[in-house]
C-alpha cells in the first residue's frame, strides 16, 4: 500500500491589493515584485514543493493574472531562448510550470485572511493542507512547512509556525498561549490577536506558515466577522482548539518580511549578500556610499 505524505496541498492567499507598495502595485501584484531574479511568490511555492506538496492553490483577485502567467508555460519565450542557444535558461523557465499542479480560485471581496482560506475549501477534499503567506520569505536548511509536517506526523493536529518577538512587537501579531510538549513545540491553549504588550500571554508570535486541519473550514463559516467585516483566521483557530489539538513550533530559519517597502529592501539586500555573484557588488556600493558621506 502506498504511504502518502501527510502534506499534499498548499494554499496561497494572494488576493490582497498591495497598497503599501503603490503606485508600483497598481497593475503588478505585490507577490510578483522581484527578489533578485525571481518574484516573491516563487520562494513560497518552492518551499511548499520542497515540503512535499504537489498541488498549489492560489486564492486570487482582480489584477492577479500575471501570477497565473508566471506559473504557466511560455512556449514563445522558450523557443526564442532555444534559437539563441540559451538552453539552460530555457530549461529553467520550463521547470517553473512543472514545479506542481496549479489551481486558481477567486476571492471576490477582500474580507480578510479567514475568508481567503475559506474560498479555497473546495480544493482540499477533507485533507490536511499547508497555508503559506508569501510576504514571509524564510531562509532555512529545512523548509519551514516541512518542519511543521514533522510535528504533525509525530503529534497529529494542526501546527502553526512561531517566532519569539519582543514584548513591544506583540501588538503586530497573533500571540499564542501554550504548554511546552517538546523541543520548541507547544500545545496551544489560546490565541490572542495583536495584544498590547501588557495583555500578551507570551512573546510567541504566529508567522505566515500553517499546517491546518480541514475542520478549520467549518469554523471559518461559523465565526462572526470582526472589524471591517473581515473574517479572522485567528478566531477560527481559537474555536478549533476546543475540538482538536493545535500545536506551535518555533521554526528554524531566518524570516525576511517582504510585506513593507523597508522589509522588501532588507530582503533584497540580504539575498544579494547570500549570492556569491552579487555579494561583492553590494559591499562595494555600501563602501562607496560610506566614503561619500
Amino acid at each position: 500500500m502506498e504511504i502518502r505524505h501527510p502534506l499534499q496541498k498548499c494554499l496561497f492567499p494572494v488576493a490582497g491589493l498591495g497598497t503599501r507598495f503603490l503606485p508600483a502595485t497598481k497593475d503588478i501584484p505585490k507577490e510578483m515584485l522581484p527578489l533578485i531574479d525571481r518574484p516573491i511568490i516563487h520562494y513560497g511555492v518552492e518551499e511548499a514543493v520542497s515540503s512535499g506538496c504537489r498541488d498549489i492553490v492560489f486564492v486570487t483577485g482582480r489584477s492577479k493574472r500575471s501570477i497565473e502567467d508566471y506559473f504557466d508555460r511560455s512556449v514563445e519565450l522558450e523557443n526564442l531562448l532555444e534559437r539563441r542557444g540559451q538552453l539552460g535558461l530555457r530549461d529553467e523557465l520550463a521547470r517553473i510550470s512543472e514545479m506542481a499542479r496549479f489551481a486558481y480560485v477567486r476571492q471576490s471581496e477582500p474580507l480578510g485572511l479567514g475568508h481567503a482560506v475559506l474560498c479555497g475549501e473546495p480544493c482540499f477534499n477533507d485533507s490536511y493542507f499547508g497555508l503559506i503567506l508569501p510576504d514571509d520569505v524564510i531562509l532555512s536548511d529545512q523548509p519551514v512547512l516541512g518542519q511543521l509536517a514533522e510535528v504533525h506526523e509525530s503529534l497529529g493536529g494542526s501546527v502553526l509556525a512561531l517566532e519569539e518577538v519582543s514584548w513591544e512587537e506583540t501588538s503586530r501579531y497573533g500571540i499564542i498561549e501554550g504548554n511546552p510538549c517538546g523541543e520548541g513545540v507547544f500545545r496551544i491553549t489560546n490565541l490572542v490577536e495583536k495584544p498590547s504588550p501588557g495583555q500578551a500571554p507570551s512573546r510567541y508570535a504566529i508567522i505566515g506558515r500553517y499546517l491546518l486541519s480541514p475542520a478549520i473550514f467549518g469554523h471559518l463559516r461559523s465565526v462572526r466577522a470582526g472589524a471591517g467585516g473581515e473574517i479572522q483566521l485567528t478566531d477560527a483557530l481559537r474555536a478549533l482548539l476546543a475540538e482538536e489539538p493545535v500545536y506551535g513550533l518555533l521554526y528554524r530559519g531566518t524570516r525576511l518580511d517582504c510585506g513593507t517597502k523597508l522589509g522588501w529592501l532588507k530582503a533584497t539586500v540580504t539575498l544579494a549578500l547570500h549570492d556569491p555573484e552579487l555579494r561583492e557588488t553590494i559591499l562595494d556600493i555600501v563602501r562607496k556610499e560610506e566614503c561619500n558621506d
